[in-house]
């Protein structure tokens, strides 16, 4: 299991831990908290002498607590050509792709993330599904960039495609939005240009593979949050997802049952069960 921050859940009960090299601790606060104060403090409490837990790291919940998730778009060019596949306007997402304004969005609020184990969601709605791996920022209240986790930010294809406007239906509904296990602090990953693979399976067998680094991106993680930052603060941190460089090619979608495994070097693999959702 990678080091860093998990949420787990024992005899109804939620409590934050801290699993390094092969053992696990006792958090005294929770994410809320620790995305609260600057990094210089938090650090020192994760860092600090913490009583040992013999707990089982199985029982985990989706690291979040009351943070929103929000979303960066077209930040690769595998991204803005996928855009331009769905809606016929390449034109468009050349010009975000190029602008100096990031594209950002909101995602999802904290009631509404899965995470590693659970069922994600195709709109019954919608007849053009694809998964979005990408690296997610937890920042503080500071605007610091705290630590890193996976994620997955499903999308309609084919309701975006429709219309640019309908990005919102697109992107918000029930489990589209999954997040890994455990948040890496940032000074516990080894390097913060990530090498993404994505693998979906269908009945046992490989439909789609795709792969990516954060290398590849037009824009760096500073500059997003340094956007998201400008007219609005966060209290208590925020998660924010920065765009993803796998895209399927146009004749693929996702079915019920398949399942997605997304690969972040240092920060662990999410994997999740397709199912169908709404009416």
């Amino acid at each position: 299991m990678e080091n860093g921050l998990y949420k787990l859940v024992s005899d109804g009960l939620t409590q934050w831990v801290l699993h390094r090299d092969s053992k696990t601790f006792k958090l005294p606060i929770t994410l809320d908290e620790i995305l609260s104060m600057p990094i210089s403090k938090s650090r020192k409490i994760i860092d600090g002498n913490l009583p040992l837990l013999d707990v089982n790291l199985s029982n985990f919940v989706a690291p979040i607590d009351t943070q929103e998730v929000w979303a960066c778009g077209v930040t690769y060019m595998r991204s803005r050509q996928g855009r331009a596949e769905e809606s016929g306007s390449a034109n468009l997402y050349n010009l975000v792709y190029e602008a100096e304004r990031p594209e950002i969005f909101f995602k999802a609020s904290h009631t509404r993330v899965v995470t590693n184990g659970q069922n994600i969601g195709i709109r019954k709605d919608s007849g053009w599904d694809v998964p979005e791996a990408e690296v997610c920022l937890v920042i503080n209240s500071s605007m610091e960039i705290f630590g890193f986790m996976a994620g997955n930010d499903m999308s309609s294809r084919s309701i975006e495609g429709e219309n640019p406007l309908y990005l919102p239906q697109a992107k918000c509904y029930d489990k589209s939005c999954s997040l890994g296990s455990v948040i890496v602090p940032q000074w516990m990953v080894s390097s913060e240009v990530f090498e993404v693979t994505v693998d979906i399976r269908r009945n046992n067998s490989s439909v789609f593979k795709g792969a990516t680094s954060t290398a590849n991106m037009r824009r760096s993680f500073r500059e997003l949050v340094d956007w998201l930052g400008r007219s609005m603060s966060y209290p208590v941190g925020a998660i924010v997802m920065t765009g993803t460089g796998v895209v399927p090619e146009r004749d693929f979608t996702l079915q019920a049952g398949d399942l997605v495994e997304i690969s972040i070097s240092d920060l662990g693999t999410l994997s999740n069960e397709v199912q169908v959702v709404g009416h």
